[in-house]
């Protein structure tokens, strides 16, 4: 098969398409025919040479595909070769095949095909957990964002809505901000004009967000907690700004708050098929009922996927970018 490698980190051009061994399943495992991947800012930093695949994982970027079964390894049921699935991975989705775990497939929804169902496994599976799982956001609450126009914001705005939450975004431009507001999202905060903290006092009456969705990290942290509402719970699944800051632990405790910080490459494949389950239990039923969508902002070929990279940098794209092996 051909798979996108990286003989040396570097930038986009040291994505290399090159013919690799097919992979094949293992106790537990099926093998997919790829028919679509997506980037995200996790394969950007494996590219750099700063993330390393865990151990076991595919030496190939990509954390989610959709495609075909085409073979079942030993102990596999419930699937059957042929069908139609979309999968969260832990590496391995820039490819024409991949190896997933049996709990780590998920069907296409009804009334999605098969391309777009690439878009959709990382960001559900990121939202859920962190958001509904973790920080437990509950109907009538506010969120906060940041982000909001990324593949993680446009889906963490749309399941905030479908739960009752009221949505605050940050994102930069009115353009991206007009597409949030499009998504459901109630409170519109331009980053690169306004600060967050202050804007979301004002639409709050001062309360203060219950749940920020952080992607930034270090840069953000002290504002995030000040931004906090009494009870706040702050998850924090990105570090583009950094990893060391200063925290405030006394604006924390008299707030009665909480700081989580966590990533879903690494886990155990128990945890990442408890996620998974939940996604399918709680967010396909949104999603086939229209309630929810992936945004799509383009689709390229998977040899160009240095060119999806160049996008995520520039941060020139709402929603997620999708990688074609057809």
């Amino acid at each position: 098969m051909y798979a996108i490698t990286i003989p040396q980190p570097g930038g986009p051009e040291a994505l290399v398409w090159a013919e690799v061994p097919d992979p094949e399943p293992g106790e537990g495992e099926v093998l997919v025919e790829v028919v679509a991947s997506a980037v995200n800012r996790a394969d950007l930093l494996q590219r750099q040479g700063f993330y390393d695949p865990p151990p076991g994982a595919s030496p190939y970027p990509g954390l989610e595909c959709s495609g075909r079964i085409v073979e079942l390894g030993p102990g596999v049921s419930g699937w059957a070769v042929g069908d139609e699935v979309c999968a969260l991975l832990a590496g391995g989705g820039y490819a024409q095949k991949a190896v997933v775990p049996a709990g780590q497939l998920l069907p296409v929804p009804q009334g999605v095909d098969l391309i777009t169902a690439a878009a959709l496994p990382e960001v559900t599976a990121t939202v859920w957990s962190n958001v509904f799982m973790i920080a437990h956001l509950r109907p009538g609450e506010t969120v906060l964002i940041h982000g909001g126009a990324s593949g993680i914001g446009t889906m963490a705005i749309q399941l905030a809505k479908a739960v009752g939450a009221k949505v605050a975004v940050t994102a930069g431009g009115p353009e991206k901000l007009a597409r949030c507001a499009e998504l459901g999202a109630d409170i519109l905060i331009d980053y690169r004009q306004q600060d967050f903290v202050d804007e979301l006092r004002k639409a709050t009456a001062g309360a203060g967000a219950d749940v920020i969705l952080d992607i930034i990290g270090a840069k953000y942290l002290d504002r995030n907690v000040r931004a906090l509402a009494v009870n706040g719970r702050l998850a924090v699944i990105g570090l583009q700004g950094g990893v060391k800051g200063e925290l405030n632990l006394a604006t924390l405790l008299g707030k009665r708050a909480a700081v989580t910080a966590t990533s879903l490459r690494a886990r155990p494949l128990g945890e990442k098929a408890a996620i998974v389950a939940a996604v399918r239990e709680h967010v396909w039923p949104l999603i086939e009922a229209g309630r929810v969508s992936a945004v799509v902002d383009r689709r390229l070929p998977l040899a160009d996927a240095a060119e999806g990279h160049r996008l995520l940098e520039l941060s020139g794209h709402v929603g997620k970018v999708l990688l074609l092996t057809e």
